[in-house]
């Protein structure tokens, strides 16, 4: 990783601060509820960059003393082919941090998905399977991401990359870490993180994965997140698929590991990789 350190500089425009570190700002490419990401040139190496945005002073408490603190220090130390690479991070006087990214220039799994409909299940795989590796490396770091969903899985032409570390946490190695922070988005969201009880982050990254999965392969959510209650109500009854896709016996096996609603059951990222339906080439 080219990790280039933290810089800070004087106050002026978000255009001419990014302008005086070699970079040309462009186009809005997404916004976050505390941040923004915008294209940008980089002068340096001659290419597109992503720059995420983030205003210290416009968030609330808990967001820059715990969430924002934890994301920076996650970014600098993970190194993955399927993660988005952060370049440099700077910070100018009036409280606004840039991080530096790589530029993903096919947009998300969500707009993928969007405009195109449901993908061929040799697509979805190829994709999955990457995804796949990204959590195993975060795993064996001891790094939860928290907040896995389609729009956070950005593409690289066949190539798929995660991004937003924004809500991740560096699990303690001494014991088993359990959880009560409600993260990420609920249509995402494991039961046990909708019910506020007691949770292993890691499980809930996986039973995020199965949501990715089945949005991918379904172009629609497996359960209905504008009622919370039958939300619940249908991840205990277990997922369907439509029947007209014609999704292999395999891959619905795969699924339903990933969308088991009781959290000791559900299988490790470990244990999803040795999936049979990952490992074979059809």
């Amino acid at each position: 990783m080219s990790w280039e350190g933290d810089r800070k500089e004087a106050p002026g425009s978000m255009e001419d601060f990014l302008l005086s570190n070699g970079y040309q700002l462009g186009k809005t490419i997404g916004e976050g509820t505390y941040s923004k990401v915008k294209e940008a040139f980089s002068k340096k190496h001659q290419r597109k960059v992503a720059i995420k945005i983030i205003d210290k002073m416009g968030g609330p408490e808990e967001f820059i003393q715990r969430f924002l603190p934890r994301e920076l220090q996650i970014v600098r130390t993970l190194d993955h082919k399927n993660i988005i690479q952060v370049y440099e991070m700077l910070e100018s006087a009036d409280g606004k941090i840039y991080l530096v990214m790589e530029l993903a220039e096919g947009g998300d799994v969500f707009d993928c998905v969007l405009n195109g409909g449901p993908l061929p299940e040799s697509q979805a795989k190829a994709l999955f399977r990457q995804m796949v590796e990204a959590i195993h490396y975060c795993h064996g770091c001891g790094v939860a991401h928290r907040d896995l969903k389609c729009e956070n899985a950005l593409l690289q032409g066949f190539n798929l990359k995660l991004t937003d570390f924004g809500f991740a946490k560096v699990l303690p190695k001494s014991h088993r870490e359990l959880s009560q922070t409600f993260c990420g988005s609920t249509a995402y969201a494991a039961p046990e993180v909708l019910r506020g009880i007691p949770h292993d982050s890691k499980k809930g990254d996986v039973w995020s994965m199965g949501v990715v999965l089945y949005v991918m392969l379904c172009a629609s959510l497996p359960f209905d997140d504008t009622d919370i209650p039958k939300m619940l109500w249908q991840q205990q009854r277990g997922v369907s698929f439509p029947t007209h896709l014609g999704i292999s016996a395999e891959c619905q096996d795969l699924l339903k590991q990933l969308l088991e609603p009781d959290m000791i059951l559900r299988p490790s990222i470990e244990e999803v990789s040795w999936h049979p339906w990952l490992a074979s080439t059809s």
